[in-house]
């Protein structure tokens, strides 16, 4: 084995994860949460209980996979296949046990690189996540283009990169340890050096000033190795995705969570907002990762470019609301009529106004109900609600709940 990405993730697979917690939770996040994936790539219109494919490239210990294999199962997506596909031996034995615990039979594993992907005779996939992969190959540009190649027509994918602006300081510390280091030094030798320089660090080291990124701290010696001993890291700005996305001839749908990239969520001047309307999607989000400074990995969701998917629009009446997380649907019942939704990551906190109709609204979102059964509803309890009204209060708990990636839409047929 001479690779020292392989051989850094054979000895500390990453995340570290214990298969016995598959007992007490099931890992979530973006991308590839079920309802978020049709949403953005199907714009809703997805039938699960149709034949779906999905690979995951660059499975590591198995978070995607079996957060997307356990939501297939419980979506009773009986004709759908997981493919988990990675290089370390190690990593997919963590994975394979998580499986076994929760007793999924719809993940296949495949040990090999996503580079591989058509000497493997893997076929062609409606859905693809690759998340922390592509910027530790050698040539990232080739592993995209390896990914298109084994995308079906119509299908799109859940992506990660690191992000620029997020990592100050990381890279600067890679730097230092490469100076300390030599090509012969083992893992625990360089992982002992790391945890050296990393204690005698001064306060005014860019690292150290950066309290988003944690993964040397909290994900023990994986975590170190993985953030400041990588033998290939790169991080993106939102500018170089979307032209590292269209190099592949693809287009990026959204940034998640939507908010985070929106300016509105980190100005309130209304002069400067002004100025900044009716800017294409893209330059809003840069200007919005600018401004927020800490963000550093960006998930999005792209489609080929010639494919013209949309997500759904919150004001069509055969639209179906649905919540990602079922804890965030008994916290939206709780709401008091024009409370605000408040939510957070990395230090960043959104503040949304809520609508009086919010626990109403909420209370009547269960995955099935469409927007016009949803009114037909309150309208029954409550005669003085027009369409127009609803809609409008719909809009504005739709802009809140979707915005911070709780809320989603899916259309019939």
């Amino acid at each position: 084995m001479t690779d020292p990405v392989r051989q850094q993730y054979e000895a500390l697979p990453y995340p570290p994860r214990n298969p016995q917690d598959e007992t007490k939770r099931l890992v979530t996040g973006s991308p590839s949460r079920l309802a978020e994936l049709n949403h953005f790539v199907f714009g809703g219109r997805r039938d699960f209980s149709q034949p779906f494919r999905a690979l995951v490239a660059g499975g590591g210990t198995g978070d995607a996979a079996i957060m997307l294999a356990q939501q297939l199962a419980d979506a009773g997506a009986t004709a759908a296949e997981v493919v988990y596909l990675d290089w370390s031996s190690a990593s997919r034995q963590v994975a394979e046990a998580r499986a076994k615990v929760r007793k999924l039979q719809n993940i296949r594993f495949v040990t090999g690189s996503l580079l591989e992907i058509e000497a493997l005779g893997l076929g062609r996939f409606d859905y693809i996540d690759c998340c922390g992969v592509l910027h530790h190959l050698p040539d990232p540009a080739a592993g995209l283009q390896g990914l298109v190649a084994a995308l079906a027509d119509g299908g799109g994918m859940g992506l990660m990169l690191y992000g620029r602006l997020g990592r100050t300081g990381v890279y600067a510390v890679q730097d230092l340890l490469r100076a300390l280091l030599g090509d012969g030094d083992d893992v625990p030798a360089r992982l002992q050096v790391a945890k050296k320089l990393l204690a005698q660090l001064p306060a005014t080291n860019w690292l150290k000033r950066n309290p988003f990124v944690t993964d040397h701290v909290v994900e023990g010696d994986a975590g170190i190795f993985d953030l400041l001993l990588h033998a290939r890291d790169r991080a993106y700005d939102v500018r170089e995705i979307a032209q590292f996305a269209a190099g592949a001839e693809l287009r990026i749908v959204s940034f998640v969570p939507p908010a985070r990239y929106e300016p509105a969520s980190y100005l309130s001047d209304a002069a400067l907002l002004k100025r900044l309307e009716g800017a294409p999607m893209l330059e809003r989000a840069a200007f919005a990762e600018n401004a927020a400074g800490n963000i550093k990995s960006h998930v999005f969701y792209v489609v080929r470019s010639a494919n013209r998917v949309a997500p759904p629009l919150p004001d069509r009446e055969t639209a179906i609301p649905l919540f990602c997380e079922p804890d965030v649907a008994e916290k939206a019942r709780g709401f008091k009529p024009g409370a605000m939704l408040t939510a957070g990551v990395d230090g960043w906190t959104a503040k949304l106004p809520l609508p009086a109709l919010t626990p109403a609204i909420a209370e009547l979102i269960d995955g099935r109900r469409s927007l016009g059964e949803i009114y037909r509803e309150i309208q029954k309890r409550r005669s003085d609600v027009s369409w127009a009204d609803f809609l409008g209060q719909f809009r504005l708990f739709y802009a809140a709940f979707h915005g911070v990636g709780h809320l989603m839409l899916r259309l019939p047929g």
